[in-house]
């Protein structure tokens, strides 16, 4: 999994959350669409990430925000079938249609304590029952 996280309190949440519902499987963090698309491609000496991959991706990030990401990974033709699934605060209509308009798989309202856990658990689900693109 990689999420694309800036906010060191949420990395935690998620980070816990994956430990309450003991997911042992590897988390990589990128705290912005810049850093993502380096890790997802491999570039300035960091190993790209082993497919399948499931990515979380908040929208209010910096340097590179997450529609951006969504359209600089769209527009590759290594990456265009990547699973994305924004997890975010905005209930802004506008942005779950940018979003949606982008092909993700879904759009998750975070929030704290329970619902973000409920959140997580969907998402591992996901991650278990589906076939993953290789």
């Amino acid at each position: 999994m990689l999420l694309v996280e800036d906010d060191e309190v949420d990395v935690k949440a998620f980070k816990r959350a994956l430990q309450d519902l003991k997911i042992a499987n590897p988390l990589t963090v990128a705290v912005d669409g810049i850093e993502a698309l380096q890790i997802l491609r491999g570039q300035n000496g960091v190993e790209p990430l082993k497919r399948p991959y499931l990515i979380l991706l908040d929208l209010d990030l910096p340097r590179m925000g997450g529609i951006e990401f969504l359209d600089q990974l769209r527009s590759d033709p290594e990456l265009s079938r990547s699973v994305v699934f924004v997890m975010t605060v905005s209930s802004d209509e506008e942005d779950r249609f940018r979003a949606y308009d982008r092909h993700v798989a879904g759009y998750v309202l975070k929030s704290d304590g329970r619902s973000f856990l409920e959140a997580v658990t969907m998402l591992v689900q996901y991650w278990r029952l589906i076939e993953m693109p290789a």
